[in-house]
């Protein structure tokens, strides 16, 4: 054991620091080593007299009263300098060991390596590198299925099962014909507001902090974000809008082609599945029928998604008025986990709705949903072009300069 040297006091008057006490040798032993190379710089290089490198020495106090900075002005070449950085690290180290402080592993293992260019990171966003993997098994998944229906039609078992169930049965005989034009409206309105609703749904999602808020006059303590207040107000519109569809689906008998009426539909949407994925089109008319798998996924999207979304929607709304007893029977966090899921189905649907009406008679199909004509002419796509456009330019206004004034009519805007 050895003592420690001591310096100056930290305080005037004070004893000199660190307190007396003794250190390990090997401490010491690097402490002397440390100075011994600093001073074999210093001497090597005022002995020269001129730079043997191009770092230049660094110079502390003087030696004596009222002397020059030590050591003498100077450089030296790179390998002494990282030497004598090294041996003050390895005097630093047993320091720290000789007082009981552990060395910091995790600065170690983080730090950056000075030899060698600097490693690269991908700038790809966690997120987007999910997304594209997500994407990558998609595709990948999807020629499989390809592959395998294709090969399953091939085969007398799959041209029996598709001759026995063709994908569509003989509706009602009072079943209506052709696309009224309240159904061309309200599908428009749908598509309209649904692609706001998962605009500002969204935002909600992942904002940490709204620009602005917004309170109702009636209730101060019902306090929500501005896109949340965007969000529910538009959720009201698509609902009334889907009131006047279910109405007039009913009221006009258009509800037996979406609604089965035979359990034919149930192997017949088996076969128009296989169909739609060996890329060999199923036959069909929508002017007059939908498929089988068709009518399914209308019927679920209507019936079951819909008041799914609705019913949940409402539970996180500021229009909740359930009471204790229902917070307690239906909690917000069960309505949080199933409206996410469910906006997800309703992307899904549409992404998927619109590629097979692009895919299977883009003209004939969107004169029969937005032109309400049967024939090949180009007015259709004339006016689902012209939706596109005003679809767009209303997700682009839907900002909080435009949205703020509606909302100040109906509560309070403010900043906090």
């Amino acid at each position: 054991m050895s003592a420690i040297r001591r310096g100056l006091p930290r305080v005037p008057g004070g004893e000199p620091w660190p307190p007396a006490r003794e250190a390990p040798a090997h401490v010491v032993a690097a402490s002397v080593e440390d100075v011994t190379t600093a001073d074999a710089v210093a001497g090597s290089a005022t002995a020269v007299g001129s730079p043997r490198g191009d770092v230049p020495l660094r110079r502390g106090l003087p030696r004596v009263a009222g002397g020059e900075s030590w050591p003498a002005e100077g450089f030296a070449p790179h390998w002494v300098v990282s030497a004598t950085d090294a041996a003050q690290e390895a005097a630093q180290e047993a320091a720290r060991e000789a007082a009981g402080v552990e060395p910091e592993a995790a600065v170690a293992e983080d730090a950056p390596v000075l030899a060698g260019p600097a490693p690269t990171r991908s700038r790809l966003h966690p997120h987007a590198r999910r997304a594209l993997m997500a994407a990558a098994a998609l595709v990948v998944v999807g020629a499989l299925a390809v592959l395998v229906s294709r090969w399953f039609l091939g085969t007398d078992a799959g041209e029996g099962f598709v001759a026995d169930h063709p994908g569509t049965y003989p509706l009602p005989a009072d079943a209506p014909v052709g696309i009224p034009a309240w159904l061309s409206w309200t599908h428009f309105f749908n598509v309209f507001l649904m692609v706001l609703i998962v605009r500002t749904g969204l935002q909600v999602r992942r904002q940490t902090r709204p620009p602005a808020y917004w309170t109702s006059r009636t209730e101060p303590t019902s306090r929500i974000g501005l896109p949340s207040w965007t969000h529910q107000a538009l959720d009201v519109f698509w609902v009334l809008n889907g009131v006047v569809y279910i109405v007039m689906l009913f009221a006009t008998g258009q509800w037996m082609r979406i609604v089965p009426t035979s359990w034919e539909v149930l192997p017949g949407a088996v076969s128009t599945t296989l169909q739609y994925l060996s890329l060999d089109w199923p036959a069909e008319n929508g002017w007059v029928y939908y498929n089988s798998l068709q009518q399914i996924v209308y019927f679920l999207t209507v019936f079951v998604a819909a008041p799914l979304a609705i019913a949940t929607g409402v539970r996180m709304s500021l229009y909740w008025r359930g009471g204790e007893r229902w917070d307690r029977l239906y909690p917000a966090s069960v309505a949080r986990k199933l409206h996410f899921p469910v906006m997800i189905y309703f992307v899904a649907f549409v992404v998927g709705h619109v590629a097979l009406v692009l895919a299977t008679g883009a003209r004939e199909n969107l004169n029969h949903m937005y032109a309400g004509r049967d024939d090949v002419s180009w007015v259709g796509v004339g006016i689902f072009a012209l939706s596109l456009v005003v679809i767009v330019a209303a997700a682009v206004a839907l900002r909080p300069v435009f949205v703020a004034p509606v909302a100040g009519k109906f509560g309070t805007v403010s900043s906090r």
